[in-house]
């Protein structure tokens, strides 16, 4: 065979790679509403242990336990942390993006991703950590984030 049949086979291997593994993802969630249903349901989980990765240790001192901890232990619970982060953060977003079958553009899912952050940061802050009460600013700056989301999602 010569060379350029070479490279025309390995450019049909590589597609038909592509192409199964996009109909892989594509066959375990068929319908596009449950595939943003599952994008949604592992962003909210993947932030759930990204605000305790990177907010959770602020409460050590509250945890006898834990208070007499070094800087480095900390990052490594935190590493630990945001290991389960990226064990639900990295499917959400192969399962949502458009490319794979999904019905998200990356702009969506980034925008999706930040305003669930924002969301479960201030449950958590509010209701679990209780160090912060919500006030009007915060709200106001809320309705600013979903605004932000509009004109994001918005076919203009």
């Amino acid at each position: 065979m010569t060379q350029k049949g070479h490279a025309i086979n390995k450019k049909i291997c590589e597609n038909l790679c592509c192409e199964a593994s996009v109909k892989s993802v594509s066959q375990q969630y068929p319908h596009k509403s449950m595939k943003s249903f599952y994008t949604i349901s592992l962003l909210i989980l993947s932030n759930i242990f990204m605000t305790l990765a990177w907010y959770g240790h602020l409460q050590f001192k509250n945890i006898t336990t834990l208070k007499s901890l070094g800087l480095f232990a900390i990052i490594l619970i935190s590493w630990g942390l945001a290991f389960f982060e990226y064990i639900f953060q990295v499917p959400a977003n192969k399962i949502g993006f458009k490319e794979n079958g999904g019905t998200f553009s990356m702009f969506e899912l980034k925008t999706i991703q930040e305003a669930i952050s924002l969301i479960v940061f201030t449950l958590i802050t509010v209701f679990i950590f209780k160090t912060e009460k919500l006030a009007w600013n915060h709200l106001v700056g809320f309705l600013l984030i979903v605004l932000a989301v509009f004109v994001i999602f918005k076919k203009w």
